[in-house]
């Protein structure tokens, strides 16, 4: 797997900081089920809120919480690039294509829904919650073949470093997504410092999944999303138990 060190190029100077947009967490859109709560950062279900409908390609985020052994019953999806970053207990995959799985904490689940597909999503446990965040991206084509795959991302992997789990070229280890989008998870903690360079024509959008962080001097907390609109590097420090992900999309 794919992982980037902590280096700035002097050549490139910071986004600057008017093209970054804070998404707050208690800003988002709530749902609860009993069984299932979930916040949305775009809208979705009965969450609608035009001034947040995706960015980019990123069509949703929900940041789920599904009791022990609870889930979601056989649905169907079509052109639609989803996936599962499960952040604790685990959670069970079952499809039409005949797929089958269960991903731990740190694990990625991948779905090219494609032309059509049916899925569930439980959680085994008989005791203990999952959390999850659900993650849909827009296709760059429509109708293709369904596919789905698993990933474990090794803590090691994402200590201080980007760890590319998603990318459209399925480049050095990562899962190949049909979408213009190169996905990365990290934590970071105490003086640890990650830099990304934001080219023109991309755009980024960084999810704060756990934890506390500060992007070019811009404090964020858990639940937080911060969308990124302009080229420039991008420093990730400050952090205190954080773990998030970075989206690196072609720009709208």
């Amino acid at each position: 797997m794919a992982t980037v060190t902590a280096t700035q190029d002097p050549g490139v100077a910071p986004v600057p900081a008017a093209a970054l947009r804070v998404r707050r967490a208690d800003a988002r859109g709530q749902a609860d089920f009993g069984w299932l709560t979930s916040a949305h950062s775009f809208s979705f279900g009965n969450y609608h809120d035009p001034a947040h409908m995706q960015f980019a390609n990123l069509r949703v985020i929900n940041d789920d919480h599904v009791s022990a052994g609870k889930g979601f019953g056989a649905h169907p999806h079509r052109d639609a690039e989803i996936f599962s970053y499960v952040v604790a207990g685990a959670l069970e995959h079952r499809d039409s294509l005949g797929n089958g799985s269960v991903v731990g904490a740190g694990g990625v689940q991948y779905m090219s829904a494609g032309r059509g597909v049916v899925h569930s999503e439980f959680n085994p446990s008989d005791t203990d919650p999952v959390r999850f965040l659900q993650v849909w991206l827009m296709p760059d084509q429509l109708g293709g073949e369904p596919r789905y795959d698993t990933l474990d991302i090794d803590p090691s992997d994402k200590d201080g470093k980007l760890a590319l789990f998603l990318s459209r070229d399925g480049r050095n280890g990562s899962m190949r997504v049909q979408a213009q989008a190169d996905v990365y998870a990290a934590t970071l903690s105490g003086s640890q410092q990650i830099t990304h360079t934001l080219a023109p024509g991309r755009a980024v959008w960084i999810q704060v999944v756990n934890g506390s962080v500060a992007v070019n001097d811009t404090p964020l907390r858990q639940g937080d999303g911060l969308a990124v609109s302009a080229p420039g590097s991008l420093t990730l420090h400050t952090g205190v138990s954080a773990e998030i992900l970075l989206f690196d999309l072609e720009a709208a």
